[in-house]
């Protein structure tokens, strides 16, 4: 009895411990023919899977534009069956909005479609894809199995395109990374403002000019009040009726920069930099504390080198 009481608890505990591997990915309604994927506010764990990133789709008159792919494989072969659930009309193009891993290394599950980006954006890719993908292996596991960077093929320019039947206005920016696509639907309404706008979620700098990225949001900001817009996507968070992801992102890289060159004046060490509290605007933003973290290594000897060159 002792023996089969073990065998059934070792059971049960594998059973529990077993990942399945399913992003469970649910197509949620932006607008008429447009929708959603929206990830979770974390950072890529063993237990998400890199799902932390908003992925989109058009259903055109001729066939469904992707807006980004997602961080795996296994997310990309998910997402085509997502769509498929929702409409019969082939893939007529990927689009990815900038070169960071989770929006693009599901590519290899549309590599027999059209993919495109900028071209800072595809010279990204190819650069610094094979690393972004080792380093997803080890935040993510076995999520990543059978994941191959997947190059986009075409070149994408600032302007209004036509695809599959749908006018989309493409603005090229640049701050969050050296290139930054933001989509404008002019049929819905709807704007994928991409990782330029974090909605309760830190902004995450690895590539990341704040001066720029600040101009950038100027414009975004601009972009929306033009547009008429009806609903922004960020690229981590919910979407919203409003500019909040602009405010909020805006927020956030306006005392970053602030905390981390006043800090590079006053002769702080990184350490030290560290070690000190967020204010309590930012505080209970999800993954606000490993963030600053991050930003600190990422900018701070950037400013440290700027504070040494403003001495006499």
């Amino acid at each position: 009895m002792k023996r089969l009481l073990c065998s059934l608890l070792m059971l049960v505990a594998g059973q529990l411990g077993a990942v399945d591997f399913d992003y469970r990915l649910s197509a949620r309604p932006l607008a008429e023919n447009v929708y959603a994927f929206i990830g979770k506010t974390e950072d890529f764990t063993t237990d998400n899977g890199g799902n932390i990133v908003n992925t989109a789709f058009i259903v055109a008159a001729q066939g469904v534009i992707v807006i980004d792919s997602g961080p795996s494989l296994r997310y990309g072969q998910q997402m085509r069956r997502a769509i498929a659930a929702v409409t019969a009309k082939p893939i007529a193009l990927v689009i990815n909005t900038h070169h960071h891993p989770d929006h693009f290394l599901g590519n290899q599950a549309f590599a027999d479609v059209p993919i495109a980006a900028l071209a800072e954006t595809r010279n990204g890719i190819a650069a610094d894809g094979n690393a972004f993908a080792e380093n997803l292996y080890r935040m993510s596991g076995d999520w990543m199995k059978g994941t191959e960077v997947q190059l986009p093929g075409k070149t994408l320019s600032a302007g209004v395109v036509e695809v599959a039947g749908r006018s989309l206005r493409l603005v090229a920016l640049d701050g969050h990374t050296g290139a930054d696509l933001v989509i404008v639907d002019a049929t819905s309404g709807v704007v994928f403002a991409g990782d330029l706008a974090f909605n309760g979620r830190a902004p995450t700098t690895p590539h990341a000019d704040i001066a720029h990225w600040l101009k950038a949001l100027d414009q975004l900001d601009a972009l929306t009040r033009e547009s008429g817009f009806k609903l922004l996507v960020p690229g981590h968070g919910a979407p919203t009726t409003d500019a909040a992801p602009i405010r909020q992102t805006r927020a956030w890289l306006t005392w970053l920069s602030a905390a981390l060159r006043d800090a590079a004046k006053a002769g702080l060490d990184m350490n030290d930099v560290l070690a000190r509290p967020l204010p309590a605007e930012f505080a209970s933003l999800p993954v606000a504390a490993s963030e600053y973290r991050r930003s600190v290594g990422h900018l701070f000897p950037a400013a440290e080198q700027e504070a040494l060159g403003a001495k006499p």
